[in-house]
């Protein structure tokens, strides 16, 4: 583990050159060619290790999971069918910690130490209907795993604009440092939320449309074409990457907050 590392250097019982070389080889493990695991990836950028388990075999995704959480403590699993959360759950240890976010499929595996540090950063997340919430749900989990307050307040699309008031102006009372604004369809939400607030938005278009324009391309064309500055578009369905960004912002605007 770096802390070793570290602490042996400051003994002495490491030069630099062998603690540069030790920290090096712990920074990717190949998995029989499988996969190449970055176990220093969330003291590196603050972000945790994230699996997709879309398409990968059982034995690989289990193999990789149970690898990673010996070395880090933790490891969330995004995108799983009912099969792969159930071998998962089959292969863990007794004291291990397994949490499943059922809407959005997924799965945070920890060992019964790890502990999540509170940052202070605060992150309000919106959607536009109940079909966007799965989207919602993944945004959540990473940001809450990377010690972030999140608000949600669901189904306050432009069909019925008057329902985003209250939501909205709770978000603004409570501070947030940045919202998530998750829609289908034409996307209005999103312009509409950054047009109200002083603080930076991250619009995350949803598959949820049909006909022209469908499976979400006419959201993330809409969303990009926005009017309102202070806007962020991340992909189709990418609430994992709208969590982890919209998280190393308000992460980073608690710390200046507890100075």
């Amino acid at each position: 583990m770096l802390k070793d590392i570290l602490e042996k250097t400051v003994k002495g019982e490491l030069t630099t050159e062998e603690a540069e070389k030790l920290i090096r080889l712990q920074a990717i493990a190949e998995l029989e060619d499988v996969a190449r695991i970055d176990f220093n990836r969330e003291q590196r950028k603050g972000i945790p290790e994230v699996i997709l388990a879309e398409n990968k075999s059982m034995s690989d995704l289990v193999e990789i999971t149970m690898r990673m959480m010996r070395e880090s403590g933790r490891v969330i699993v995004s995108r799983c069918n009912q099969e792969q959360l159930l071998a998962l759950k089959e292969a863990l240890p007794p004291d291990a910690v397994f949490q499943v976010n059922q809407k959005a499929k997924i799965a945070v595996v920890k060992t019964s130490a790890f502990k999540i540090k509170c940052s202070g950063g605060r992150i309000g997340i919106l959607t536009a209907g109940t079909s966007d919430i799965p989207i919602a749900e993944e945004a959540k989990v990473i940001a809450e795993e990377m010690g972030c307050e999140v608000y949600t307040s669901y189904d306050l699309g432009v069909a019925g604009i008057h329902r985003l008031l209250s939501p909205l102006k709770d978000l603004i009372i409570k501070d947030v440092d940045i919202i998530i604004v998750i829609a289908g369809r034409e996307g209005a939400l999103c312009s509409v939320v950054a047009g109200m607030v002083n603080v930076p938005v991250i619009a995350v278009p949803t598959s949820n449309s049909y006909g022209f324009g469908e499976k979400g391309v006419s959201t993330l064309m809409a969303m990009l074409q926005s009017c309102s500055l202070g806007l962020a578009v991340v992909n189709i369905d990418a609430g994992v990457a709208a969590g982890a960004v919209a998280t190393l912002i308000a992460n980073r605007a608690a710390k200046f907050r507890k100075r």
